[in-house]
């Protein structure tokens, strides 16, 4: 007899939408059963009609834990993120103090994280270069990087433009070495790409400007870190790629011209990958000069057209997936009133809505079949970040993760209502149709109809790539 039994169900997968039954055992997909054919289970599901998703994979995320838990928490963003359908998500090295950086801070880390996830999680790793000569400043990481490798991250993420001193910026020396030390191991290395020098001077320059209204500060803000330092900052990673011959990975990429050269790099036979982000797909910098602060991310928003060139590279598998790159932060950092676009903190709390936001803006707005979705959230992050043979997909053997989508249930975004620490969201106001009625993590219900379950705080478990 199974544990769970999933009936009346549209299961969706990257190539097609069939109706099926899903049976679980010991937190694992056991059997998949035509409509209607006798299956025994302790338990019934019903799934109304609606689709199904073999869970939700958010590939990119910041729950800053430990150090920045006045911003976010493993378990308030967790908690946000599989109100809306996560399942997985993979944590980045920063905003944390330390930032993962070595073996040692990986283990303060998952003591403090471990015991109160609501999802599955991975983790980044951190590459970082050396913030000055000063003796007790961070230095670069290098001889902790085979080390970090083996506690079992799911990959490496450096920042190429200024960062601060918590997690100093990489030059092409960090990059190129750092690929040499992980290339045998086949490890990944995502990076941030907006060149240094430009954003540097550029914002020097914007920055010694006075008596500047709001919008000539946001204008500057958006031409400090126009598409040129994001195009130069990939092109010189993607040569580090070609030098090395190692994995490496394009983080939030925010126009169809960086997209581009990474589609040439893979063409050449590159082991290149890259991810966009909702805000990219379905936002401008409009939004920006509307929100202020709220809106503030690097990559900034960019052009309409560029939001609309960018959707090519995402249904041609350029960027072969999507990430939330959830950057919270507290709501004095976000403060219209008392911060300018210089002062907020540049990040967008999204991770509450990120498969709603998703889905309303592929199937919804433009009319592109559901099977998007588990290809970008699915099936390519579980297969680019290791995760492919337990999650990602409908196969006897993965993890039983399971989301229960209505496409037509109504949503609206209430930032007062957000589950994450932070309450204020540029997105605040936003509706569209599409969201989780249920949710399962390896076959145990976690939340259900817009809400967490409180009883699976602690329930996510550390997830390391297979090899």
């Amino acid at each position: 007899m199974y544990d769970l039994l999933i009936t009346n169900g549209k299961l969706v997968t990257p190539d097609r939408i069939f109706d099926a039954q899903i049976a679980v055992k010991d937190g694992k997909f056991a059997g998949f059963f035509a409509p209607g054919e006798r299956v025994e289970a302790k338990k019934t599901v019903d799934a109304g009609g609606n689709l199904v998703y073999p869970g939700i994979i958010d590939c990119h995320a910041h729950l800053n834990e430990p150090g920045f838990e006045y911003r976010e928490n493993f378990e308030t963003g967790s908690r946000a993120a599989v109100a809306a359908g996560c399942t997985t998500l993979i944590d980045m090295p920063l905003n944390n103090d330390p930032s993962l950086m070595n073996k040692a801070i990986f283990d303060l880390k998952m003591s403090k994280i471990s015991r109160h996830s609501y999802v599955d999680y991975g983790l980044w790793g951190g590459l970082v270069g050396d913030f000055d000569d000063k003796p007790d400043s961070v230095k670069n990481n290098m001889a902790d990087l085979l080390d970090l490798e083996a506690c079992g991250v799911a990959a490496f993420k450096g920042f190429t433009c200024p960062n601060g001193p918590l997690f100093p910026t990489v030059n092409l020396g960090n990059i190129r070495k750092a690929l040499d030390i992980l290339k045998p191991t086949g490890a990944l290395c995502g990076f941030h790409c907006e060149e240094y020098g430009q954003v540097l001077e550029r914002e020097k320059e914007a920055k010694a400007k006075t008596n500047q209204t709001r919008e000539q500060k946001i204008r500057d803000f958006l031409d400090a870190h126009d598409v040129w330092t994001e195009y130069v900052a990939t092109k010189n990673v993607i040569d580090m790629a070609r030098a090395t011959g190692a994995r490496v990975h394009i983080c939030h990429v925010s126009h169809p011209m960086v997209a581009q050269v990474v589609k040439d790099a893979q063409h050449e036979g590159l082991k290149v990958t890259a991810e966009t982000c909702p805000h990219y797909l379905g936002f401008t910098e409009d939004f920006v000069f509307e929100k202020g602060g709220p809106a503030k991310c690097t990559p900034p928003l960019r052009t309409q057209d560029a939001v609309d060139g960018l959707w090519d590279y995402v249904l041609d598998g350029t960027l072969a997936c999507v990430g939330s790159d959830h950057s919270p932060a507290a709501d004095e950092e976000k403060d219209n009133a008392t911060k300018d676009i210089w002062q907020a903190w540049g990040g967008l709390n999204s991770i509450q809505y990120f498969l709603p936001m998703m889905f309303d803006m592929t199937v919804h707005q433009k009319k592109l079949s559901p099977t998007l979705i588990a290809k970008v959230m699915d099936e390519s992050p579980a297969k680019i970040f290791g995760f492919w043979g337990r999650k990602g997909a409908f196969e006897i053997g993965f993890d039983a993760d399971i989301v229960i989508l209505d496409p037509e249930k109504e949503w609206q975004v209430e930032q007062d209502k957000l589950y994450t620490k932070g309450h204020v969201s540029c997105f605040d106001g936003l509706s569209g149709k599409g969201a989780p009625v249920k949710t399962f993590i390896r076959g145990r219900l976690v939340a259900e109809d817009g809400r967490y379950i409180e009883d699976a705080k602690g329930t996510g478990e550390f997830i390391k790539p297979l090899k």
